[in-house]
């Protein structure tokens, strides 16, 4: 199993809309980059991912799992834009601010710290029981 980071505006998509999709998730579309596009691409069933809330509150607010692997993404005619499906998971207990990763030294070299721009990144095993324990659910 792999972890991954993603990153919505709650004001387009958040959590609460992430949620009420159920155990059926929702495409993760409208990706653009491809960096993000070639993570979903690297993706399994089961994976497990951070959803994250950028602009104002800047943090991880849950837990969502891969429950359909890369496919083309629906909101595009372009053969080149491929997305996963998600689904929720659970709720961090405490939401986990950019700014207590930042200030966590153990967290230094996440991506979201060196490349906070990227809207689907990776996790290390190591990075994701960190933020699991700050956030009251490991």
């Amino acid at each position: 199993m792999r972890y991954w980071l993603f990153k919505s505006e709650p004001s387009v998509w958040g959590w609460d809309d992430q949620v009420a999709k159920g155990d059926d998730g929702e495409e993760w579309d409208g990706v653009r980059n491809y960096q993000a596009r070639n993570f979903m691409r690297e993706m399994a069933l089961g994976d497990l991912g951070f959803f994250y809330h950028s602009q104002k509150e800047k943090a991880v607010v849950g837990i969502v799992k891969v429950c359909r692997e890369a496919h083309p993404d629906s909101t595009t005619d372009d053969a080149r834009w491929e997305c996963v499906d998600i689904k929720a998971v659970e709720p961090l207990k405490t939401h986990i601010t950019l700014d207590d990763i930042k200030a966590d030294p153990r967290l230094v070299e996440m991506v979201l710290v060196k490349n906070s721009r990227l809207s689907v990144q990776p996790v290390t095993p190591e990075e994701w029981q960190i933020i699991c324990t700050l956030g009251g659910i490991a």
